[in-house]
């Protein structure tokens, strides 16, 4: 049996339904026969590594990932991409270790499959710091291989379309984040087609009712305007066939969650948006989009201050084509796009299409090159404090850019809309970003802060003795400029960072009447024995830093205990009155009350977070000592605290009103809950505000006399 016929017997044992046989059947049409091998391939392993798994739909799990793939190839993505996005969840998911992907299938595959994986297998201090660190290594990823972006696109674009089978919290979250990061990326990567639809499926996800009224609007219009469109379409035709312009005409119409953007940022009803209905008009090279323009031009009055030329200024994301709004029959307004194939095939693709098209026109840079530009500065990105910092940094350079300005060279760069001129001259150079000292537009004079408008010339002034200020980052724009300003602070010799945290902790010991001389040297041995730091200088470095807060150590060094006259050897527990504030907030996860047992934990920028004793997200911070604190209640602390509970119930109605009825019984007041229910049973989660364990404990007694109630736990975590 030859090699073809061997393949094809394959082939006819592993289909699944139609999936993966339209997932085959697109790989056909561009991909040779020695690739498909390696595809099944991937297939056999991805099902056998998911066998018995189901997704919350119902479906196998493997259904997943055969739609994933079946959208890569529908980009024409490589052979490559397509084997990665069949077995992107096994080492997520399964019991196979990248080692075996490896093993099988070479390390371009298991790179890709590692960097699409999340990071579920390890232990974070919230999910926010999860999402932030997923993220990062997936960013991370992509700086060495494009492709990893465009599987997790692709992965995110099939959990959109299956997301029904979610809770609404949940449904609104993954939604929320589609919106905020993955259509951004896609659209700053230049794809079009994904873009478009992750933003209108999060759209309908997150605001279900808004989707509805604004498709049901355009429903409406759309009939009188496609009669209308017909009739411009066929006059444009005629005109361009008189003068032997080839070209093909595609009505096109603004999708709605583009349409939902501009309204609400312009804060403007659906009729006052000129552009929902338009002309894209497709010709053969550059020369020609110009002539069109003329054409159209002649047959339409041009609406002023509506032109813009993408082919000469392209967008960040590489996309290339003219725009102009005219005033059609009856002084209805029409948008009209020209471009020529390349740039209509590189704005639906972006740098999906560097797997299967290059374009030859010189002009054409391409999105692939402006992709490689943007990543290029997240190797600067990524030395920042953290993951969530880095995401937030990221985020700000996602949305498109608006505003075009001139070097005195007469280059052109490309910043985003409120940009300063600081964010200017960090886009020159970081080292000049950390110089400037002064700015000028068009040769006038200006202050750093000021906002930059399209067309302007500014040229920095720099200074050798020059350095950043901190306030610049309250009014910089750009992720570069922000994290450059951020690093260079944070890079302050410790000499400087040691007297800046030995100025705040004297300024600390002031209301305990105390001062940095009169402290002593058991007192100072004993502090820094409990912090696990050599000396003070080490102590004041971290403070000035921001690493610790100056109140919590002076509250620490004032409550230390004598045991044998002057001599001091443990540390008093820091008590916790429930009034401090700001200072010392309870973690989310645990929800101590007084009566608990507690520790604390040292978290930059938040101060005190207090845990109770048992929680389980304890023993991931235990790695790092250093930061915990003893800590108690104060004796005959009042106020009120949230806990949480969770009721199980019978499935009956009216049962939910009947346990807040108990609740509210214990003079507890309800401040959020959750339900969730199956046939028999329901969980009932209650967020509560009570006075302490006791008054906890009444609560839940009064809840289990409840004929429907089956168990009521407190949760660790």
């Amino acid at each position: 049996m030859n090699n073809a016929a061997a393949l094809r017997e394959r082939l006819s044992a592993v289909w699944r339904g139609d999936e993966f046989r339209r997932l085959v059947s697109t790989v056909e049409t561009y991909l040779p026969e020695e690739d498909l091998e390696g595809i099944v391939d991937a297939y056999e392993l991805s099902a056998k590594a998911h066998e018995g798994q189901q997704r919350l739909s119902g479906h196998p799990y493997i259904s997943h990932p055969i739609a994933v793939a079946k959208i890569l190839a529908d980009l024409h993505l490589d052979a490559g991409t397509i084997k990665a996005a069949l077995l992107h969840d096994v080492l997520e998911d399964t019991n196979y270790s990248l080692q075996d992907i490896q093993t099988r299938f070479g390390d371009d595959v298991a790179a890709l499959v590692d960097g699409v994986s999340k990071l579920d297998k390890l232990n974070f201090h919230s999910a926010a710091e999860a999402q932030a660190e997923s993220f990062r290594k997936m960013l991370l990823a992509m700086i060495k291989d494009l492709r990893v972006i465009l599987v997790k696109l692709a992965d995110r674009m099939h959990n959109m379309q299956t997301i029904d089978s979610l809770s609404l919290d949940r449904r609104r979250r993954i939604a929320k984040e589609t919106l905020e990061i993955y259509a951004p990326i896609a659209n700053r990567l230049g794809i079009y087609g994904l873009k478009t639809e992750l933003e209108n499926l999060g759209f309908k996800a997150y605001a279900p009712f808004r989707y509805r009224v604004l498709d049901t609007a355009l429903r409406k219009a759309s009939g009188t305007q496609r009669q209308f469109l017909r009739k411009i379409e066929a006059r444009l035709k005629k005109s361009m066939s008189a003068r032997e312009i080839n070209g093909r005409l595609v009505a096109r119409e603004k999708h709605l969650y583009s349409i939902y953007s501009k309204m609400k940022r312009k804060k403007i009803h659906l009729s006052e948006i000129v552009d929902v209905f338009g002309v894209r008009i497709v010709v053969p090279d550059i020369d020609t989009c110009y002539r069109v323009l003329g054409l159209v031009h002649e047959l339409y009055k041009p609406m002023p201050g509506r032109f813009k030329d993408f082919i000469s200024i392209p967008r960040v994301n590489g996309y290339q084509s003219l725009h102009t709004t005219l005033f059609g029959p009856k002084g209805m307004p029409l948008e009209v796009q020209i471009r020529t194939e390349e740039m209509d095939h590189a704005a639906d693709k972006g740098v999906a299409s560097h797997w299967q098209y290059k374009a030859e026109d010189k002009y054409t840079y391409t999105a692939e090159a402006r992709a490689r530009d943007w990543l290029h500065g997240l190797m600067e990105m990524q030395q920042a404090a953290n993951s969530e910092e880095f995401l937030e940094t990221v985020k700000v350079d996602l949305f498109p850019d608006k505003v075009y300005v001139f070097t005195p060279g007469g280059e052109i760069l490309r910043l985003p809309r409120g940009a300063s001129t600081v964010d200017f001259a960090y886009a020159v150079h970081t080292d000049v970003g950390n110089r400037c000292v002064a700015a000028k537009i068009d040769r006038r004079p200006v202050p750093l802060k000021t906002t930059l408008n399209n067309g302007e010339t500014v040229e920095i002034v720099t200074a050798r003795s020059a350095k950043p200020q901190a306030y610049w980052v309250n009014f910089v724009s750009t992720a570069k400029a922000r994290n450059a300003i951020r690093n260079f602070l944070k890079g302050l010799k410790k000499d400087e960072a040691q007297e800046l945290g030995k100025r705040l902790l004297s300024q600390s010991l002031r209301p305990y009447s105390l001062n940095l001389r009169r402290l002593g040297k058991s007192r100072i041995n004993s502090l820094l024995k409990e912090l696990r730091m050599a000396d003070m200088d080490e102590v004041y470095e971290q403070l000035g830093l921001g690493e610790r807060l100056a109140p919590v150590i002076a509250g620490m060094l004032s409550q230390q205990i004598d045991v044998e006259g002057d001599t001091i050897n443990q540390l008093k527990p820091l008590d916790i009155a429930g009034t401090e504030g700001l200072l010392v907030s309870y973690a989310g996860c645990c929800h101590p009350i007084p009566g608990d047992e507690i520790v604390g934990y040292m978290s930059t920028g938040r101060g005190v977070v207090i845990h109770r004793g048992i929680c389980n997200n304890i023993a991931e911070y235990r790695k790092d000592p250093s930061k915990w604190i003893p800590i108690d209640w104060r004796k005959g602390i009042k106020g009120e605290f949230q806990s949480e509970i969770q009721v199980k119930t019978l499935n009956r109605v009216g049962l939910l009103a009947e346990v807040a009825g108990r609740i509210s019984a214990t003079l507890s007041n309800i401040a959020h809950v959750n339900v969730e229910t199956d046939d028999d049973e329901s969980i009932l989660i209650f967020r509560l505000n009570v006075r302490d364990r006791q008054h906890l404990a009444q609560v839940i007694r009064s809840i289990r006399t409840n004929p429907g109630v089956v168990r009521v736990i407190r949760p660790a975590s």
